[in-house]
């Protein structure tokens, strides 16, 4: 085997060796394991016989294990490990190289085939040389290295999962061709794409579902996931299926099991319109993914939005570390996320100052009058509309907004939103750099900190998001004031936003009722809750 450069950060291979042999999932995707004696790297939770401890070399990224020359293994498939976190406090060269990773682990990011390591210096504003250099001093490979195996990796998902031709899943996992696929893979790997098709995988065909796993690190609450996407479903863009099928009495705590919804992904000058649907397998800690045969093309774009959505890429040990001894009670909560980031900014300002219900019913109305029809398989019942485009939103006259009952500071926030959305000039996704986006984001008419915030802690997927003026919030760490929350937080970042969804599920004191919080509602039916109206 080669020898691959050191990353900055040391694994423990004690700690490694003993997560490995006890198949502990909290650690899976955290580090891979090499078997000089196979040649093969896998997961923590891999079920293979245990290999001797001499024969063990630990790498932190798939990258490296494959550039030192080990193969992926077969069984446990390293491509459904939950990715690493790329999020750092620290000095600014370690918190450039994980920004540069964190662009080439979103496909979102880049319109057309991918990046380059030029694009993505470019990106950061740093000369291709200095990226590669801080970059491997930190991973121990360089970018185009972490690339190929990225995409080497969605490819060999595709071909284990998918029923797809080689040429769709080459062009889908970012090969230019099926000629340099091809090659790539016989050279990663040792044999031919079509060798590693497993046979009585799911079958592909003409309106029939594509069927993918996802893996994710425990503890996990699904549950309050699915509630909390349950809460806010609009009509016939979402629906969330509870246990038995019926609709969950009011005051109730029902058990869901999936969620359905439709979408669009613009990519490469095309729209690409379908579904999917997700269900939880937590003895496994995976997540079920069925996509609908239209979204085939952009299948891996569609899979990085549903680890968004769901929040699969969490890594709990490091965030609990860190919040547990303030939130004891919410360590399996995750950041809801989104699968288009135009969409959740839209139901942000809807939501602002209004409770779930009521911005539940504005956004159902909005999807009836500016949403495109959708034919959806009979099994999914409830999904018959995509969510508007941003042109449709933009061309959107006064008189028919105000029809739906959103007031006229709303409508300038939204058209604002939908403009820059659909010019390019703004970008929501978790890609996108948080520091600019904030600012142009409250550069537009009725949007202010708060829904900024809200939409960098589910769009952009910023862990460090704190909407310091949301009253729940407040009410829930005891103080009056966003300068008072600002500075209780400091201590949980850079998990702010997990400190604030754990904030939010903090049942109020005995002494001081939910009907404080707002008239009408409990802090939880709350859709935003600042204090007073963004300006307009």
């Amino acid at each position: 085997m080669s020898t691959a450069h050191a990353p900055s950060e040391v694994l423990e291979s004690d700690a490694c060796y003993l997560a490995m042999k006890t198949h502990d999932a909290r650690f899976d995707g955290s580090f891979f394991t090499a078997v000089t004696s196979t040649g093969i790297y896998c997961r923590p939770v891999c079920r293979v016989k245990l290999p001797r401890r001499e024969n063990c070399r630990f790498f932190r990224h798939a990258a490296q294990a494959e550039a030192a020359g080990f193969r992926p293994c077969l069984r446990c498939r390293p491509e459904l490990a939950p990715r690493a976190a790329s999020w750092s406090t620290e000095d600014a060269s370690r918190i450039l190289a994980l920004q540069a990773a964190r662009l080439i682990d979103e496909p979102d990011a880049w319109a057309e085939e991918g990046p380059g390591a030029a694009q993505i210096a470019a990106r950061l504003g740093v000369s291709d040389r200095h990226l590669r250099r801080i970059f491997e001093a930190q991973f121990g490979v360089s970018p185009l290295q972490y690339l190929q195996t990225r995409r080497l990796l969605a490819a060999k998902q595709l071909i284990a999962d998918t029923r797809l031709p080689m040429t769709q899943v080459a062009l889908a996992s970012g090969f230019a061709s099926v000629r340099r696929f091809n090659a790539a893979f016989v050279e990663h790997y040792g044999l031919n794409p079509s060798a590693l098709r497993r046979a009585g995988g799911t079958e592909g065909g003409e309106g029939k579902a594509i069927e993918v796993r996802l893996g994710f690190r425990p503890p996990y609450d699904a549950n309050a996931m699915l509630g909390f996407f349950a809460r806010r479903a609009l009509r016939g863009v979402e629906t969330v299926h509870t246990a038995d099928g019926k609709e969950p009495a009011k005051g109730s705590t029902p058990t869901y099991v999936r969620l359905a919804r439709t979408l669009r992904v613009q990519h490469g000058g095309q729209a690409h319109a379908g579904w999917l649907q997700l269900r939880f397998d937590l003895e496994r800690e995976q997540v079920l993914l069925a996509v609908s045969d239209s979204l085939a093309a952009v299948l891996p774009i569609v899979i990085s939005r549903a680890r968004a959505l769901f929040d699969l890429d969490a890594e709990p040990m490091a965030i609990n570390a860190a919040l547990h001894a303030a939130f004891p009670h919410g360590d399996g909560l995750r950041v809801p996320g989104t699968v288009d980031g135009f969409e959740l900014a839209v139901r942000a300002v809807l939501g602002q100052q209004i409770t779930v219900a009521a911005a539940r019913t504005l956004g159902s109305r909005l999807v009836e009058a500016f949403g495109d029809a959708i034919d959806t398989p009979t099994p999914i019942d409830g999904l018959s509309r995509l969510f508007p485009t941003p042109a449709a939103l933009a061309a959107a006259s006064g008189d028919a907004l105000g029809q739906l009952g959103i007031v006229r500071q709303r409508q300038a926030a939204l058209q604002a939103i939908a403009r820059e959305v659909a010019s390019g000039r703004l970008a929501l996704h978790a890609g996108a750099d948080v520091p600019s986006t904030l600012a142009a984001l409250q550069e537009l008419p009725g949007i202010g900190a708060w829904t900024a915030q809200y939409i960098a802690m589910r769009a952009l997927r910023w862990p460090d998001a704190f909407p310091a003026g949301d009253v729940a919030l407040q009410k829930a760490l005891g103080v009056t004031t966003a300068r008072a929350a600002g500075e209780a937080s400091q201590a949980w970042r850079p998990w702010r936003s997990y400190a604030v969804l754990r904030a939010w599920h903090t049942p109020p004191a005995p002494s001081e009722p939910a009907s404080t919080v707002a008239p009408t509602a409990t802090s939880s039916d709350l859709a935003t809750a600042g204090p007073v109206p963004e300006r307009p």
